[in-house]
């Protein structure tokens, strides 16, 4: 293999990273990529795939903080303004990552 002075710095870092000599990390690499292990994706993917992420995360926290409000009951006239905020950011978050969620299945489709 040979690399790019870019690409081997990168190469370098990720290896520093794992812990790994950079040769034994770009084989590690090589051979989860020929065993369908490790699938590599474009920069734009990774991206849609990192929001896709963080609003999994974002939507996990609003759902907790929904259960808590509704398993302490109503507790006077704010309750039923925290909850209407916080049934709008859920809404917020699952709109978020079906948007991500569809970006990744078209990513994915296969081209003709």
């Amino acid at each position: 293999m040979s690399f790019s002075d870019a690409e081997l710095a990168v190469v370098r870092t990720a290896a520093e990273r794992e812990g790994m000599a950079s040769a034994a990390w770009a084989g590690c690499q090589v051979m989860a990529v020929a065993q369908h292990v490790l699938v590599p994706v474009s920069r734009d993917a990774g991206d849609v795939l990192r929001e896709l992420v963080q609003a999994r995360v974002h939507l996990r926290e609003t759902v907790a903080e929904l259960r808590s409000l509704t398993a302490a009951g109503p507790s006077g006239a704010g309750f039923a303004g925290s909850a209407a905020t916080v049934v709008e950011e859920t809404l917020k978050a699952v709109a978020r990552l079906d948007a991500a969620t569809v970006a990744v299945m078209r990513e994915r489709r296969p081209r003709s």
